[in-house]
């Protein structure tokens, strides 16, 4: 991440001083605008992946859902601003978002059937950081997609291992589920979705080192 200024700003302010049609992306993390590193292919694979799985699922249950290309989420602190790889959105829900016509802003986890964020080498921010804002906003479910394993051993053990952390809301409070080789990924948003970890995960592979 590259922070773009010293000084701190409120979420309203990141919304307005945000690039229209910028190729680049941007979070406000308590309260400092920080560009985001471009993926490297590989992320965009496993990024992707997931995107056509579960778009193929709404498409074939017909369901309400979306998912954009350009969202930001506020989180309940003024001075935070995300944008999860991938989202899910609840169209009967966003109707109810104030600012989701005129600036894409979700405000609301109710709005938010899944939230997606593939691991890079900023991993803290998806362990640390969004999980605990994302259980906050009452987003139901959250998948850290650790592909490379790269995080932190209290999150995935040791010896470090690509790892699939389904985190799902229950009382208000994230119970995550950690998942690797065949595990079966048991979404709360697409429990019809026959996906393992292994599977996603291999996305991320050069085309070479499939089998």
């Amino acid at each position: 991440m590259i922070q773009t200024q010293t000084k701190t700003v409120t979420f309203d302010e990141f919304v307005a001083w945000y690039p229209e049609n910028s190729v680049r992306h941007y979070e406000l993390h308590n309260g400092v605008i920080v560009e985001m590193p471009n993926p490297t292919g590989d992320h965009s694979d496993v990024t992707s992946f997931i995107t056509i799985k579960v778009a193929g699922e709404i498409e074939r249950r017909e369901l309400p859902y979306s998912i954009p290309g350009h969202c930001l989420l506020k989180p309940v602190r003024d001075r935070a601003g995300y944008q999860p790889d991938v989202i899910v959105l609840d169209r009967t829900a966003v109707i109810n978002e104030p600012h989701w016509k005129k600036e894409s802003v979700i405000t609301m986890g109710s709005s938010v059937r899944l939230a997606v964020e593939v691991v890079s080498t900023n991993w803290r921010d998806d362990y640390f950081l969004k999980a605990s804002e994302y259980e906050e906003m009452g987003i139901p479910e959250y998948w850290i997609v650790d592909y490379l394993g790269l995080g932190g051993r209290k999150f995935i053990g040791h010896p470090k291992q690509p790892t699939l952390s389904v985190c799902q809301l229950v009382d208000g409070e994230y119970q995550v589920k950690q998942l690797r080789g065949d595990d079966r990924v048991e979404s709360l948003a697409f429990p019809e979705l026959r996906l393992t970890a292994e599977v996603i995960f291999r996305a991320g592979m050069p085309a070479s080192g499939l089998s």
